[in-house]
């Protein structure tokens, strides 16, 4: 019973690690581990559910709060000291996902409004970014950015496959938030708590029934959300500066990739078992 227990600890921990970790989606760890069917129930209907499920999702709550946090402080040192290098190994974590989330949303079959979906989200977010750098808008971290933090934040839980550095990051607003987990500022993680709570209580039965009812497109829709955000953090000009700077950044691309792959093919293993 005390291993179990340990051992959902040890499961929470990943997803802690997967919601902050770029590239990895805390909600595909969830589905992963069998418990977000069980996480949906309870944020859809917290009081009725209470009393039967929050002793399933107990030690996995322990453990998502000691990876999440535990590994903010990592994360915050990687960006100060080493952004490109970092930034490189995020971006092949993401490329090495794909596979595997386009897998995912073709598991219940998919057709031409799946494709419009992806093309569509992509589009929009390119339009966005690309909008923001040409009239040179700078994003100053504050209350209300770190509230949409904390929706980002939730929404990777809610809906599988959303990675939610995949949009901080194009918007300079990743490590600044990292920074804040990292160093408890109760400035960033007040509102990020209060926009993870907003919505999760505004969208957790929205985003369940989006899934249930219509899970090829909405899948889709997120592959394009994560392509198009990806590709806007490139860091390009880093490849420039040197050889051995690129040596180093095409490596850290490589390595990304190979631990996401392998990443997939033992949940794949886990799965199956």
């Amino acid at each position: 019973m005390k291993f179990r227990f340990l051992f959902q600890i040890l499961q929470g921990s990943l997803v802690g690690l997967g919601a902050v970790l770029p590239g990895i989606s805390g909600g595909v760890l969830c589905v992963i581990f069998g418990i977000y069917k069980t996480i949906m129930e309870f944020l859809a209907d917290p009081f009725r559910k209470l009393k039967t499920h929050l002793p399933k999702l107990l030690p996995y709550g322990i453990g998502g709060i000691i990876g999440f946090l535990g590994i903010a402080k990592i994360l915050a040192f990687l960006l100060e000291r080493y952004e490109a290098p970092s930034v490189c190994v995020f971006i092949g974590l993401i490329a090495g996902m794909l596979p595997s989330l386009f897998r995912e949303a073709g598991e219940q079959g998919r057709s031409k409004k799946s494709y419009v979906s992806l093309v569509i989200a992509a589009v929009a977010i390119f339009a966005l970014l690309i909008g923001l750098r040409l009239l040179s808008v700078e994003i100053t971290p504050n209350f209300i950015w770190y509230l949409f933090c904390g929706f980002c934040l939730a929404l990777s839980v809610i809906a599988p496959g959303m990675s939610f550095s995949t949009l901080l990051m194009p918007l300079g607003l990743y490590q600044p938030f990292v920074d804040g987990i990292s160093s408890f500022d109760f400035g960033v993680l007040i509102p990020a708590g209060i926009g993870a709570l907003a919505t999760v209580i505004l969208f957790a039965k929205a985003v369940d029934a989006l899934f249930t009812h219509h899970h090829s497109v909405a899948f889709h829709g997120i592959i394009g959300i994560v392509i198009a955000a990806t590709v806007m953090i490139i860091p390009f000009q880093s490849f420039t500066v040197s050889v051995a700077s690129c040596i180093i950044n095409l490596i850290c691309l490589a390595v990304g990739i190979v631990v996401a792959l392998w990443l997939d093919k033992f949940n794949q293993r886990f799965e199956k078992e």
